[in-house]
């Protein structure tokens, strides 16, 4: 499996064809404690780019980018009954939302860690 980043703080974790998306360490660290989530609908399909939800903390609420164009296959349930998971496990427990990938040559514009630890330090 591998690991890429956008520009808006989500990380993608894709493996044939299918990926796992959510918010990163730097999100929701810069977010504070998260107290609500709004997940996209399973069967929603989405342009790379496109607002897929919402992630409200005590100190502000930031839009959920989609990192590829794709289907929503499959959203964390777990998260929007303890939305704190993004900030206690934000790679893990913590994910948004699944996707199947209708570009998958959309990765490889997304950012490795190394470009998005420059990007945020």
């Amino acid at each position: 499996m591998s690991l890429k980043y956008t520009s808006q703080h989500e990380w993608i974790a894709h493996h044939d064809g299918l990926a796992t998306v959510g918010i990163t360490h730097h999100a929701q660290d810069a977010l504070g404690d998260v107290v609500f989530v709004e997940l996209p609908e399973v069967g929603a399909r989405f342009a790379q780019g496109d607002v897929t939800g919402v992630v409200e903390s005590v100190k502000a609420a930031a839009d959920v980018y989609m990192p590829v164009s794709g289907e929503i296959v499959e959203v964390n349930q777990a998260l929007r009954e303890e939305p704190g998971l993004a900030n206690t496990d934000p790679l893990g427990a913590g994910w948004f939302f699944k996707v199947r990938l209708s570009d998958p040559q959309q990765l490889s514009a997304l950012m490795d860690e190394a470009a998005y630890q420059a990007l945020t330090h």
